[in-house]
């Protein structure tokens, strides 16, 4: 890890609280507040508007082919659909699937999309096992073959046949294949990462490097890394004093990574407590295009 390039970042916006579910579409930054319970897009200069407001808090975001954006309501484990004008509407119960609070979502061109969950209450129980839930075009809910721990970012190879799982918890990126059913097979380890390293969200840029924020620290290990395939650690951006939680690349060439940096402990977490602010930093790569 000592061969490591490292990164400046720049502050982007802050005064939020906890910004999760980074995704860069149709130009603009979108997030999710998990504790103001807003769904947010971001100008080019950082400021905020709310595009809807989720009564059982907004976590993973994505969107389908017709632009409609989908949002995760983890209070009861359900993918929404956010209207234009902000209305929402059901779009997928994945609550038989999830062991807890809904998490991160991906949406994969051909419709498809694969929604995480905590597994267990954080804060008061301890870490075990959950599935990964797989919602076709038609919004029926099948659920993945396999446990994982705590899943929670995920990135589609530029092919859409490969889909790689940050689990927090087992500290490493996950593989599968991808099926043109949108079936996921062959759950393997591709990083594993030191016991210290909790990667949360994740963004693949176009050389195959997978950037994940470093969740759950706030110490020296606190920041934004690039792991490839196998586990070497190449790129870092330091974000010491703060939480690195999810990363996406942006901007017209997608050469920007929008950083989300949440500043709490679990204590605080669990109280609603945090600082939550976007940074930018330019790290010599392009990320994959997310829908």
């Amino acid at each position: 890890m000592d061969t490591m390039k490292l990164h400046t970042y720049t502050g982007f916006a802050s005064g939020h609280r906890f910004l999760e579910g980074l995704r860069w579409h149709d130009g603009a930054l979108w997030a999710s507040d998990f504790f103001t319970g807003a769904v947010l897009t971001f100008s080019p200069g950082g400021d905020a508007t709310t595009v809807a407001e989720v009564p059982g808090a907004p976590s993973g975001l994505g969107f389908l082919a017709d632009g409609t954006a989908l949002v995760v309501s983890q209070a009861d484990a359900t993918v929404l659909r956010i209207g234009p004008d902000g209305a929402l509407s059901s779009y997928a119960d994945f609550s038989a699937v999830a062991g807890g609070p809904g998490n991160d979502l991906l949406v994969a061109p051909d419709g498809h999309a694969y929604v995480g969950n905590f597994g267990f209450a954080v804060g008061t129980e301890d870490p075990k096992p959950t599935a990964l839930a797989h919602i076709d075009p038609q919004g029926t809910v099948h659920r993945v073959d396999g446990e994982v721990m705590f899943p929670n970012g995920m990135a589609l190879t530029p092919d859409g046949r490969q889909l790689l799982l940050a689990e927090t918890f087992l500290h490493r990126i996950t593989a599968y294949d991808r099926a043109s059913d949108g079936s996921l097979s062959n759950q393997r380890v591709w990083a594993q990462l030191p016991e210290t390293f909790m990667p949360d969200g994740i963004a693949l840029d176009t050389d195959g490097g997978v950037w994940f924020g470093n969740a759950l620290t706030m110490g020296d290990d606190a920041g934004f890394y690039r792991v490839v395939a196998g586990g070497e650690l190449t790129d870092k951006v330091p974000v010491t004093g703060t939480q690195a939680v999810a990363c996406a690349f942006g901007g017209d060439d997608r050469s920007t990574l929008y950083l989300s940096c949440n500043t709490t402990t679990l204590e605080e977490f669990v109280q609603g407590r945090s600082d939550g602010a976007v940074a930018v930093a330019s790290v010599g790569y392009t990320g994959v295009p997310t829908a």
